[in-house]
């Protein structure tokens, strides 16, 4: 399965992620956790130090060891370097799984261990000296968003994405690839304008949207999340000593986390596992292709733009392969 968690900046929703991650660790799941965010906090969150969390493999450099492998001996696709971000798997590609060794894993995840658990943790990597003032962030997210096009994962098995603040997920195809998406949102104005804007730009997509009202601190805030969001709120969390210590840097083990917090994030976790019934390969695939063909449209070389169109295997596609393969 997997799951995004998106929301304005400051919201809580890499706590969120990160809580959510433990939760799937402590019950055995095997998870792959990313952070996708230009501000790299999820490692600290799972409790990495500073110096591990910088230590962390950036996946943007190592994209062209990424589309090394997953092109495999895709015939469409003629090298490494014609890939991008939204190139689709045909045949002869590879595809990643969750719970597997290969080189990708190898190069960038790195296993973390939690209470009762551990999982592997991938991240995209800040910017670097190089890119300041030349290159903008989502040339390191395209190295997610192609994981993503080639991840086979099942019922059980957790992808959990710590995405990029606001309404920038929206820059790429990537918005389409989860069966989930947690909004976190504060009870207040602007809190909720993200979730307005993630609304609208999501809703021809049939993406599954819900929002998880934070900072809640009584009555009021919890009817004004509900006058504004109505049944996409999904459930609500207000203040955590527990989450107050892990950030002080004095982690206490995850059984201690509140009574309310920990139903809190079994509740993530049903409406997680509901979406697996949901699932619609045709759309998924269908958004795919769609995404890489606007891509070639939008590129000003026209034979380049042709290239990249040609990379897609109508058959595989759209298909047996993608569909038959998850």
């Amino acid at each position: 399965m997997k799951i995004a968690f998106v929301g304005k900046g400051g919201s809580g929703k890499t706590t969120l992620s990160s809580l959510f991650i433990r939760h799937l660790a402590a019950t055995g799941a095997p998870v792959l956790a990313v952070d996708a965010d230009i501000n790299q906090h999820l490692g600290a969150a799972l409790g990495l130090d500073e110096a591990e969390a910088a230590a962390l493999p950036a996946m943007g450099e190592r994209l062209p060891l990424i589309k090394e492998h997953l092109r495999g001996c895709n015939p469409r696709i003629t090298s490494a370097e014609t890939m991008i971000k939204t190139t689709p798997p045909g045949e002869g590609s590879r595809l990643l799984r969750v719970c597997e060794d290969n080189p990708v894993y190898e190069a960038c995840a790195r296993s973390v261990e939690l209470d009762g658990g551990g999982v592997r943790l991938m991240v995209t990597g800040p910017f670097t000296d190089a890119d300041l003032g030349v290159a903008c962030y989502h040339s390191k997210t395209g190295a997610v968003e192609l994981c993503l096009n080639h991840l086979v994962d099942g019922q059980g098995e957790y992808v959990v994405v710590d995405m990029t603040a606001g309404s920038d997920s929206f820059a790429s195809g990537m918005f389409t690839r989860f069966d989930i998406t947690f909004l976190v949102a504060e009870p207040t104005r602007k809190g909720v304008s993200v979730y307005r804007q993630y609304k609208e730009y999501a809703r021809d997509y049939g993406v599954v949207l819900k929002v998880v009202g934070n900072k809640v601190q009584g009555p009021d805030d919890l009817d004004f999340l509900r006058a504004e969001v109505g049944d996409d709120l999904l459930m609500t969390v207000g203040h955590s000593d527990w989450v107050r210590a892990m950030e002080k840097g004095r982690p206490l083990p995850f059984e201690l986390l509140e009574d309310a917090n920990r139903r809190a994030l079994r509740a993530l976790q049903v409406a997680t596992d509901a979406t697996y019934e949901l699932r619609d390969w045709e759309r998924y695939t269908r958004q795919m292709v769609h995404f890489h063909l606007r891509n070639a449209a939008s590129w000003g070389d026209a034979r380049t733009g042709a290239d990249l169109a040609a990379q897609i295997d109508p058959a595989f596609v759209l298909g047996e392969g993608v569909a038959a393969s998850a």
